[in-house]
């Protein structure tokens, strides 16, 4: 290692827990664990008839409910878990998500004692973890199980009441077994149900401290009941602090996979409490990250939507090195082949495939006139490719389904009277939705068409092959019709300009997320600056991701200040607890903002890895370490007295290797006599790095560089911004000095 990483990762991550000095009231202010099966969101009630409750808001990703008038079938409800105090929750009390360990621990006060709480769903197993331990004045505190049906209308209905989502009424019922092992069953009227086993055991150690085990799986027949009490009993034999560090140890390595650190304290913790957020939504074995994880509430959106929601909420996965993550994308892509070529109409399936806008995670979503939803999912696909170069994945699943892909778009070209390849009108995403409507030559669907065409040739080269539909492919690149534009920018479409507010960036399409347009030539920056700012301004309608969308379309082209300005207003649009809501929970905004975060510290599309491309000036120092670039390379940096000191690269595929950095003058590079180094000028270098190589590039007049200390170290923090949101203390964003 050339490399030396110097982080005290438990000291560096604690400055970002979460953390409450007053109870949090409501799911917009809760305490979230989970590991992407199960979750649960942590907090409380002012109403006087519960206010001696601390509710554990259950949430499985896979149970769903068949609804009577068909649809597909959304996720619902499965129940809560009461800590049922003597007194009343009072203060004072503190709250913290531990994000090293990933646990909740609670110190609360009650108007007759105290109790703490920790608690945390096992990364390695599938059961939720309670311990308690009370003052004798509160050794009466109980925790309880409840089915969605029997919890307190006062409590289900604190976060609002939707009309638009269908909860399956349930025939409840309970077992419980000679070890005290309980399970609760909800069959639901139509179809589906769950099961819930959890068993409470009084500790050895003391007299008042007491475990809950508590696991959820999906059915209500006797396979899923055994499955969940094998789950419980499972956990409850195994020694509880080996048990422990099992979980802790999972997250350890996890966390340290790649690091990020800047000198906005705030955002970093942000960016860090995505990372937790991440890994709590989803696994590699797990359901499809949907629109709120496995924390569900009130929501119109109990289902998956592929029009943006799916494809943002994995965009970060791929930078920050955490593929692990995206292979449940991967796999349910992989899984439901078939069911994407029923999508399509009858007379296209031999060659095509298709993905609606929303649906459950069978992927049955017939297509419309929103055409290029399945094609956006392929670019996630290729960008896990790309960062990974698994090239099995590429054969067998990404080739032939971005191919199917395309050639649905390929049967609804049309020659117009210009001689030019047109798409007949359809749907941009969030434009004029309530409108219904549709539009010739959408940018939308033209630029994703554009990038499947040119991917597909592109892969064929890789793969080298032969197919018999490349020569359409390179006809469509030469005659497809223009993306349409205007003196304010990019068109929604053919004769339909940006009139009115538009929340999606999907007449942005071409330049984020598909970067078919680099701004590198002066008048192509211009118009990408020009539509960005023509966007917004038409307010009417921004919202959380149009301000991540925004942030890093302004990184795409170097405009790190305006980037962060943009972050800086999506920051008043979140939740105190990170999340972020609209009518129901949207996961994707939070965790696009990280994505956002990488935009501007490291870039890898096209043809070169570009090393802080879009730093704010204000921003004079920041560290990555191990964040993965396109072909499969770990890169890591450090920006000291606002220019790079050192760039250390290490090729994991051996793949050609461009590298675009500000270290000028006499740059230097350590590393084997196997690795080469040319400069192409203007900040460009070519690396011959054979895979399992590594070089560092360093300035050698920089004094962070010049006597080779390399080392990744944190950046120093801004005291009275560490810590973040945690309850309702919005001054926390202002900066307000907290001593």
């Amino acid at each position: 290692m050339l490399v030396k990483t110097t982080v005290d990762w438990p000291s560096f991550m604690a400055r970002h827990d979460l953390t409450w000095s007053v109870k949090p009231i409501s799911w917009d202010e809760g305490a979230f664990i989970g590991n992407g099966v199960i979750g649960a969101m942590i907090y409380s009630e002012e109403h006087r008839d519960k206010r001696h409750v601390l509710r554990f808001v259950l949430g499985r990703t896979d149970v769903t409910a068949q609804k009577p008038g068909g649809g597909f079938p959304p996720r619902v409800p499965v129940g809560e878990l009461h800590l049922e105090l003597t007194g009343w929750y009072y203060q004072p009390s503190s709250i913290r998500i531990d994000l090293w360990n990933a646990e909740m621990r609670a110190e609360i006060t009650t108007t007759v004692g105290t109790v703490n709480v920790r608690a945390f769903v096992h990364s390695e197993d599938a059961v939720l973890a309670v311990e308690l331990e009370t003052s004798e004045s509160e050794k009466d505190a109980r925790m309880t199980w409840y089915a969605f049906s029997e919890v307190d209308p006062v409590l289900k209905n604190a976060d609002g009441i939707n009309l638009n989502q269908y909860i399956p009424k349930a025939e409840v019922f309970r077992q419980t077994a000679a070890d005290g092992l309980t399970v609760g069953v909800q069959k639901f009227d139509y179809d589906g149900g769950c099961s819930t086993a959890w068993r409470e055991s009084q500790a050895v150690s003391s007299p008042h401290l007491r475990r809950l085990w508590l696991s959820i799986e999906n059915g209500f027949d006797e396979q899923a009941q055994r499955k969940a009490e094998a789950n419980v009993r499972e956990a409850a034999q195994k020694p509880w602090e080996s048990w422990v560090e099992a979980h802790r140890s999972w997250w350890h390595q996890y966390y340290r996979q790649s690091f990020v650190s800047i000198p906005d304290t705030m955002l970093e913790g942000f960016y860090w409490i995505q990372m937790y957020k991440l890994a709590s939504a989803t696994r590699s074995d797990g359901m499809i990250m949907d629109n709120q994880g496995p924390w569900l509430t009130t929501t119109p959106w109990a289902g998956v939507w592929f029009n943006m929601n799916v494809q943002m909420s994995y965009s970060p996965v791929y930078t920050s090195g955490r593929l692990e993550l995206g292979k449940s994308l991967v796999r349910a892509f992989r899984d439901n082949m078939e069911q994407l070529i029923r999508n399509v109409p009858e007379p296209y399936r031999s060659d095509s495939a298709g993905l609606g806008r929303s649906m459950s995670y069978d992927l049955a979503g017939e297509v419309g006139t929103e055409v290029g939803n399945l094609t956006w999912v392929c670019h996630n696909l290729w960008r896990h490719y790309r960062h990974a170069m698994d090239h099995a994945m590429l054969e067998e699943l990404l080739f032939p389904l971005l191919k199917r892909s395309v050639q649905y778009y390929l049967h609804l070209l049309e020659r117009g009277d210009d001689g030019k390849l047109h798409l007949p009108p359809m749907i941009s995403p969030e434009y004029g939705s309530f409108l219904q409507l549709t539009v010739p030559d959408t940018h939308y669907d033209l630029a994703l068409l554009r990038w499947g065409c040119q991917t597909l040739l592109r892969m064929c080269d890789i793969l080298r092959i032969q197919d018999d539909c490349q020569s359409r492919w390179e006809e469509t690149l030469e005659q497809l019709t223009p993306l349409p534009v205007d003196e304010t920018g990019f068109m929604i479409g053919a004769g339909q300009p940006l009139e009115f507010g538009h929340r999606h960036f999907s007449h942005l399409m071409a330049i984020f997320p598909l970067h078919l347009l680099s701004g590198d030539a002066p008048e192509v920056r211009e118009l990408i600056l020009r539509s960005l700012r023509h966007w917004f301004s038409r307010e009417g309608d921004l919202r959380g991701f149009t301000f991540t969308g925004a942030a890093s379309i302004a990184a795409a082209v170097g405009e790190g200040d305006e980037a962060l300005k943009y972050l800086k207003a999506l920051m008043h649009l979140i939740k105190p607890n990170t999340m972020y809501k609209e009518a129901g929970p949207v996961i994707e905004s939070p965790l696009a903002g990280a994505e956002a975060i990488h935009d501007m510290l490291l870039q890898s599309w096209g043809e070169e890895i570009r090393i802080f491309p879009a730093v704010p000036s204000e921003w004079k120092e920041a560290v990555f370490h191990h964040l993965r670039a396109e072909g499969a390379f770990e890169v890591s940096a450090v920006r000291s007295e606002g220019t790079t000191a050192w760039i250390r690269v290490k090729s994991l595929a051996g793949q050609p290797c461009r590298i675009n950095t500000d270290i000028r003058g006499d740059i230097r590079m350590s590393a084997s006599a196997a690795v080469q180094l040319r400069a192409l000028g203007g900040g460009v270098y070519e690396l011959e790095l054979p895979q399992g190589e590594e070089a560092v590039l360093y300035s050698a007049d920089h004094p962070a560089a010049a006597e080779r200390a390399w080392a990744i170290e944190p950046v120093p923090a801004q005291s009275h911004l560490c810590g973040y949101f945690g309850g309702r203390k919005p001054w926390r964003l202002y900066g307000l000095p907290i001593q």
